[in-house]
């Protein structure tokens, strides 16, 4: 379709498509052709079914599929066993079967939801993305993580389990609350200081256009992103490489990992969180010789103009510590942090000195 961009997550007989542009919502036709059957169940929330449930089920219903819908209570707090629950009792109570379809349609809650549902689901049924938010557009919708937050860490509990299709309606940009844009513009910026230093100086070169949603700079981000991230997802889908792989994605993550489960889902979003993370890992990186004070200086610039924090929550540094000893990367007890060897750079590194760490996050949380 005219306008539309699409990129593929090459791996092999598994591989898919990334759609991105206006208007993809309505074009059934798009979604039909990934389907086994013609039925599927949208899971969404309370916030984005309003707003798009209909213009995505009216399509496909008049194209003959069979829709259901489980629409689930809205934030990251419900990203937890109840919730998921709800999708299953709508399951199993509409006698879906394995080739049935979940299609997430809402953020990264949802998206992580339905797709751990469609993992587990009579061990496995497929699955299609619909982010609604830019977080979810350019991040967490790529590349087959699922799963459910615990009270003691984020994402502790999942599946890795790949879409059929993402569908990326930039339309969909225009609901979307300041905050959550910002949010989602705390992912862009990681991914052009993990491995795109030419993105990254056009992000700087171009954030106002984007926090004014200038829909071709939106378009731009969201295919560079979704790009970068079909690389790193094809070659370590299953972050295996503990060096140089899919791990590096996680730049700002550890830290702001325990900001989020310090304070309690939901209190910081996702992306606020990973912005003062990623602050943070940068003065790490600082102290650690590898990058310069310009440089730390620069990373808070560009969380700043994104509306984004740039000062961490007063946790204390030990209940951090403690928090970030439950990480996902933590290899034989050592944690494995993500850090900056220059500004487009990411790298893993298990050296940090405890001390080093907490001077980086008490300079970050004053």
């Amino acid at each position: 379709m005219p306008g539309m961009k699409t990129l593929k997550v090459a791996l092999g007989n598994r591989s898919y498509p990334i759609h991105i542009g206006g208007g993809l919502l309505s074009q059934a036709g798009l979604i039909s052709q990934h389907l086994a059957i013609p039925r599927a169940v949208i899971v969404s929330n309370t916030t984005v079914a309003p707003l798009y449930l209909s213009a995505l089920a009216t399509p496909l219903r008049e194209a003959g599929v069979r829709v259901s819908e489980i629409v689930l209570a809205d934030g990251e707090q419900y990203k937890n066993w109840e919730s998921l629950n709800q999708i299953y009792d709508g399951l199993l109570s509409d006698r879906c079967e394995r080739a049935t379809t979940l299609i997430a349609l809402g953020g990264g809650v949802i998206g992580d939801l339905a797709g751990f549902a469609a993992a587990t689901y009579q061990r496995g049924v497929p699955f299609i993305q619909v982010p609604t938010t830019l977080l979810s557009q350019v991040d967490s919708s790529v590349g087959g993580k699922t799963g459910i937050n615990h009270a003691r860490g984020k994402n502790m509990i999942g599946a890795f389990w790949q879409p059929k299709l993402v569908l990326a309606d930039t339309d969909t940009l225009a609901t979307l609350p300041e905050r959550e844009l910002s949010a989602g513009l705390a992912e862009v910026i990681k991914t052009a200081l993990v491995r795109d230093p030419a993105f990254f100086q056009w992000l700087e070169e171009h954030m106002d256009d984007l926090c004014a949603r200038n829909p071709q700079a939106l378009a731009h981000a969201i295919e560079r992103c979704c790009s970068n991230k079909a690389e790193v997802v094809a070659a370590d889908e299953y972050e295996t490489d503990k060096e140089n792989g899919r791990a590096l994605l996680n730049l700002g993550h550890t830290f702001g990992h325990a900001i989020e489960t310090g304070l309690g889902y939901g209190q910081w979003l996702h992306g606020e969180a990973v912005a003062a993370g990623t602050v943070m890992a940068a003065e790490l990186s600082r102290r650690l010789g590898w990058i310069t004070e310009r440089d730390v200086a620069r990373v808070r610039d560009i969380h700043k103009r994104a509306g984004l924090p740039v000062v961490g929550a007063p946790l204390g540094a030990a209940r951090y510590l403690e928090l970030m000893s439950h990480d996902k990367k933590v290899v034989a007890g050592r944690l494995r942090l993500v850090l900056l060897r220059q500004l487009g750079q990411a790298v893993t590194f298990v050296e940090a000195r405890e001390a080093d760490i907490i001077s980086a996050i008490e300079a970050c949380c004053a």
